[in-house]
C-alpha cells in the first residue's frame, strides 16, 4: 500500500507595491524555497528569478475584464498543490490582507485543513503616496488616514461605502482599485458634502520605474483622468497632504525617471546593472538573452585547473571565468597555496574584484578593459617568451588573445571555463512587455547578448536605441546592422550606467535649447 503524501503548506505572501527593494526578507525566503508559485498581476514578476529552477510557476493574474483563473479556481489550485505535498507560495501584490482577497483564500485553506502562513507585505496604499512625495499623515495637515476600496464585490447590489461618513471624518483618504470608477466616486463624494477643491492625486504603477502621478481636485479629477487616459493600476489620495507633493516629490525627479531600459545580461548577472539603473529611477525590463553553463568538455578544463601550479601566468577575462575556475579548484584542492607561483592577470575591474573575492592578489590589470591591452602590458614588462600561460575564458571567445601571446613566444593553453547559451525561459513576461510597451534603450554587455537578442526575432520597438559596454560589443552590434547610440568609455557596469545617464542628460539639454 502506497504511503500517504504529507500535506504541504501554503504561504500567502505580500509581494509589496512593485519596487523589488520593498519586498520583505521573509517573502524572498519563501520564494527561494517554493515548490509552486502562484502569482498575481500586481506582483512584480522579476521576483520569480529568486525561485528554484525546479519550481512550478503559475500565473493567476486578474485584470478588469481579463481573468486568467477565477477566484474559485485559484482556491482549488492552492489546495490541490498543497495536498500534493508542495510548499506553495501565493504571491499577492501589496499586502495579502489589504483589499487583496487574501483573507478569503486563507478561509478556504482553513476549511480544507491545509496549513498556511501569512507573510505581510508593504501596501501600495502607503508606499504609492510616499513615492509620489505625499505623506498620508502629517501633524500639520491631518490626524488620521482612512483606506477604502473603489472595487467592491460585483455581486453586491449597492455600495457599502458610507460616503457621508467619509466626508464627516475628513483627514486623508486613500482609495485602492477604483481609477476606472473615479467619475462616479467623485460624484458621490461631492454629493455627500466633500469640497470640490479638495486636492486629489492618482499614482499609477507606484514605486516602479513606470510610476506616473496625476494631480487635480475632486471637482476636476474625473475629467483629468479621461483627458490623460490615465488607467489602472492606480492608488488615489484625497486630502490636503497632496499639496506637499510640490515640496517632497523625490522619486520622479531622478536622472533616469521615465526611461524604460532593457537589460539583456544573464539572469544571474542582470541584478547588478538593473539595480544601478533602478536606483536612478529607470523602468528596467530584465530580458536575459544568455545563460551561463558549464563548458562542453568539463573534464578538459578540470585537468588544466588541476595543473594550474605549473603555469607562470593565469589570465582571466571575465568574472564568470574566475568563478568557474575556483569552483573547480576548490573541489580539487583545499588550500589556495596549491596555485604555486602562478601570477594572475585580469581584464577589467569586475574580473579583478572577483579574483580579490577569493583573497588573491591581481598582479597585472591593464587600464583598458579589452584583450589587446593585456598583450601591450605583457610587452611593457619585457615579454612572455617561453612563459606558460593559462587562459580561463568562455568557449567561442575571440581568438586574438591566444594568437597574440603565442606570437610573443608564450606557451598558451586555453581553458574553456564556461559557455554562453541562449536563454529560453521568460517567466516574467519581459518579451511581451517589450513588444507591448517598447523601450527607450537596450543595453548590451557582450557580443553574445547582441547575437542572442537578435536571434529571438523580436520586433524592434520604435525609437529604441542601443547602449554598448565597449568597442568589441559595439562592433558586433554594428556588424549586425544596429546603430550604437551609447558606448561606455569605461568598459564595465558603472561605466555603462554613467554613459547612459550622460546620454539622457544630453538629450534633455538638447530638448531645452
Amino acid at each position: 500500500m502506497a504511503a500517504k503524501t504529507k500535506t504541504g503548506k501554503c504561504f500567502l505572501v505580500g509581494a509589496g507595491p512593485g519596487d523589488l527593494g520593498l519586498v520583505t526578507l521573509r517573502a524572498k525566503e519563501c520564494i527561494e524555497q517554493a515548490g509552486v508559485i502562484v502569482y498575481d498581476y500586481l506582483s512584480n514578476p522579476e521576483m520569480l528569478k529568486w525561485a528554484p529552477e525546479t519550481a512550478e510557476i503559475i500565473y493567476a493574474g486578474k485584470r478588469a475584464g481579463a481573468h486568467t483563473l477565477t477566484q474559485d479556481e485559484i482556491n482549488a489550485l492552492l489546495i490541490e498543490k498543497a495536498r500534493a505535498g508542495k510548499q506553495v507560495v501565493r504571491l499577492k501584490g501589496g499586502d495579502p490582507f489589504v483589499f487583496g482577497r487574501g483573507a478569503e483564500e486563507a478561509q478556504m485553506l482553513a476549511a480544507a485543513h491545509v496549513p498556511f502562513v501569512v507573510v505581510p507585505g508593504i501596501t501600495s496604499a502607503i508606499a504609492g503616496p510616499a513615492y509620489a512625495g505625499i505623506p498620508v499623515t502629517h501633524r500639520g495637515k491631518n490626524s488620521h488616514v482612512t483606506f477604502f476600496t473603489g472595487h467592491e464585490n460585483p455581486e453586491k447590489s449597492e455600495t457599502s461605502i458610507d460616503f457621508r461618513a467619509l466626508a464627516q471624518l475628513g483627514g486623508t483618504q486613500v482609495m485602492l482599485m477604483g481609477v476606472e470608477r473615479i467619475e462616479s466616486i467623485a460624484r458621490e463624494m461631492l454629493a455627500n458634502g466633500m469640497r470640490s477643491d479638495m486636492p486629489v492625486a492618482l499614482i499609477r504603477w507606484a514605486t516602479t520605474g513606470r510610476q506616473e502621478t496625476l494631480v487635480g481636485n475632486l471637482g476636476n479629477i474625473a475629467e483629468r483622468v479621461a483627458e490623460k487616459e490615465f488607467a489602472a493600476p492606480a492608488v488615489a489620495v484625497f486630502g490636503d497632504v497632496v499639496t506637499m507633493r510640490d515640496e517632497l516629490n523625490w522619486f520622479e525627479h531622478q536622472s533616469l525617471s521615465g526611461k524604460r531600459i532593457v537589460v539583456t545580461r544573464s539572469r544571474a548577472q542582470a541584478g547588478v546593472l538593473s539595480e544601478q539603473l533602478r536606483a536612478l529611477g529607470a523602468d528596467v525590463i530584465e530580458l536575459p538573452t544568455i545563460r551561463i553553463e558549464p563548458p562542453s568538455d568539463l573534464r578538459a578544463f578540470a585537468e588544466l585547473v588541476q595543473d594550474a601550479h605549473a603555469y607562470d601566468w593565469i589570465v582571466f577575462t571575465s568574472p564568470n571565468g574566475v568563478t568557474a575556475f575556483f569552483d573547480l579548484f576548490y573541489k580539487l584542492y583545499d588550500d589556495t597555496r596549491e596555485l604555486g607561483g602562478a601570477r594572475i592577470a585580469a581584464i577589467g575591474p569586475a574580473t579583478a574584484q572577483r579574483i580579490k573575492d577569493f583573497h588573491l592578489k591581481v598582479d597585472l590589470q591593464p587600464e583598458e578593459f579589452v584583450a589587446e591591452s593585456i598583450v601591450r602590458e605583457f610587452r611593457k614588462q619585457g615579454g612572455v617568451e617561453n612563459l606558460r600561460i593559462l587562459l580561463a575564458r568562455a568557449e567561442k571567445a575571440r581568438d586574438l588573445l591566444p594568437k597574440e601571446l603565442s606570437a610573443l613566444g608564450a606557451i598558451v593553453d586555453e581553458g574553456f571555463a564556461y559557455r554562453t547559451v541562449p536563454e529560453t525561459r521568460d517567466d516574467s513576461g519581459a518579451r511581451r512587455r517589450l513588444l507591448e510597451e517598447g523601450a527607450d534603450l537596450i543595453t548590451f554587455t557582450s557580443s553574445s547578448t547582441v547575437e542572442n537578442f537578435l536571434a529571438l526575432g523580436l520586433s524592434w520597438p520604435e525609437k529604441m536605441q542601443v547602449a554598448s559596454i565597449g568597442p568589441v560589443t559595439s562592433k558586433t552590434a554594428r556588424d549586425r546592422g544596429l546603430t550604437v547610440a551609447v558606448e561606455a568609455r569605461r568598459h564595465d557596469i558603472p561605466g555603462l550606467v554613467d554613459a547612459v545617464c550622460k546620454f539622457f542628460l544630453g538629450k534633455i539639454d538638447d530638448e531645452r535649447r
